[in-house]
């Protein structure tokens, strides 16, 4: 694989993208995720065909489940003894310190230490490579967010998501390269390609919750699918008159960009009408692998839901999706908040990991867990706790990365990262390591500059891997 191919990038193709992702449809512009011009077909060298990676990858694919708020790692997987026995004691911190009012236990064979919050997934310990030596630059959501996402919280950049396909393509080309599930409002440069071209960005998916029906997929999951005027017959004879007249145009002016991107766009936003459709219904699906996800129980279904669809669209090519979960903000009340959200995605990511398993599927696909930070081991309102981009956790699963292990720690009571550091520039260098592309490699050059998602930092972390 090239090092970078923007080369194939003219300016001109660059403008088209640009105007096709500001003039079209919502669908033709999430089809861009599958766009390919004229020139590069003769070339053949499609911009999201599937590219040879760097070197042999560990991972096909990824599933990144993204805990919007940032999830409290001394509640959830980072065990603090000395937190315990240094309970309501001051100090250097600007509040009393509070123990976790969840025990913890040790796990699987590893014997990882996980909290009791969560049953399901504790049973998966054996799977899990945790992080706990995760730092960050910035303290407060959107900043924070912007940054695990495209490695720069200042700047409008390319999403990690947009990154991965650029760097790989796609192997589906009926079906978008990326995919967002229930993104928050507001936050498209999460799963933007920014300066990369727009076939890049993420494709966005309502939530699949409430409204997705267990016997029959909503179209509504998949803004404007569905063709409310013609029939499919009627569809395919528009699309073949237009693709004609597109055609003849391009013929006669040899290079028209508007008119190259706009012919694959329509095409592929036709094709998804079957593709799609077929993917979010969930009426295929065995009742044991509904009752695995906690699809139909009051607390897990929703998350559920997103995450059986997860499943369902890596097994058909998908090369990355995030789903996102949000209110992790918990700076008061949280003896009642945090139960409550743990119940809402252990389940089902218990259950995603035992599916993608069984099928064959967790040794090459990467699952991400990860809020922007962690929280603050001192109270904040009594009962709860404040941001902490100092230390915190992550976890990976699968894809390449040694399971039951754990790798860097926080202080003796979690308030920072202190062996085993892991910036965020590091955790995207792994991830795309993983997918077996070399942070430094992959580049696009924009306004004089290479660019990459680890800017000029990043290290890899060999010591997590199998």
């Amino acid at each position: 694989m090239k090092e970078t191919n923007s080369a194939l990038w003219t300016p001109s193709r660059r403008n088209m993208l640009k105007t096709i992702s500001s003039g079209f449809g919502y669908l033709a512009f999430s089809s861009l995720a599958n766009l390919v011009t004229g020139q590069e077909q003769q070339l053949n060298s499609s911009p999201l065909a599937p590219q040879e990676p760097h070197f042999p990858a560990k991972a096909k694919r990824v599933i990144f489940l993204c805990m919007r708020g940032g999830p409290s790692h001394v509640d959830t997987f980072d065990y603090k003894p000395e937190l315990i026995k240094n309970h309501g004691k001051t100090g250097k911190f600007r509040g009393a310190l509070l123990k976790s009012p969840w025990n913890f236990s040790q796990r699987g064979e590893s014997g990882l230490w996980i909290s009791d919050l969560f049953p399901e997934l504790g049973k998966q310990a054996d799977e899990l490579c945790l992080l706990r030596g995760m730092h960050t630059d910035q303290p407060i959501h959107p900043r924070a967010m912007t940054q695990m996402h495209t490695g720069n919280a200042q700047f409008v950049r390319p999403s990690l998501g947009a990154w991965a396909l650029y760097g790989l393509g796609t192997e589906n080309d009926s079906m978008p390269g990326f995919i967002s599930i229930n993104p928050a409002p507001g936050t498209a440069q999460n799963h933007g390609s920014s300066f990369l071209p727009a076939i890049y960005q993420g494709t966005k998916l309502k939530n699949g919750g409430r409204g997705f029906s267990r016997r029959r997929g909503s179209s509504e999951t998949i803004p404007d699918i569905k063709n409310p005027r013609f029939s499919k017959t009627q569809q395919k004879q528009q699309i073949d008159l237009i693709q004609k007249l597109n055609n003849e145009k391009l013929r006669r002016e040899k290079e028209q960009p508007g008119i190259e991107g706009v012919i694959e766009s329509y095409e592929l936003a036709f094709r998804m009408q079957t593709s799609m459709p077929e993917l979010v219904d969930l009426s295929g699906e065995a009742q044991e692998t509904l009752d695995l996800y906690g699809v139909g129980e009051r607390n897990s279904d929703q998350f559920g839901r997103q995450c059986l669809l997860a499943r369902r669209l890596s097994e058909s090519g998908v090369r990355f999706i995030e789903i996102t979960h949000s209110n992790w903000d918990t700076h008061f009340n949280m003896e009642d908040k945090i139960p409550e959200l743990c119940n809402q995605i252990d389940k089902p990511i218990a259950g995603l990991l035992t599916d993608l398993k069984r099928r064959g599927l967790l040794k090459d696909t990467l699952v991400v867990w990860a809020g922007e930070f962690g929280r603050t081991p001192y109270a904040q309102n009594g009962n709860g706790r404040d941001h902490n981009n100092k230390g915190y956790t992550t976890w990976m699963a699968g894809g390449g990365v040694k399971g039951g292990f754990s790798f860097g720690s926080t202080d003796e009571v979690g308030h920072e990262a202190v062996e085993g550091k892991c910036h965020i520039h590091d955790w995207h260098a792994t991830m795309l390591y993983l997918l077996g592309l070399n942070h430094e490699q992959l580049t696009y050059r924009y306004a004089g500059r290479d660019f990459r998602l680890t800017d000029v930092y990043g290290n890899v972390l060999k010591e997590i891997m199998a």
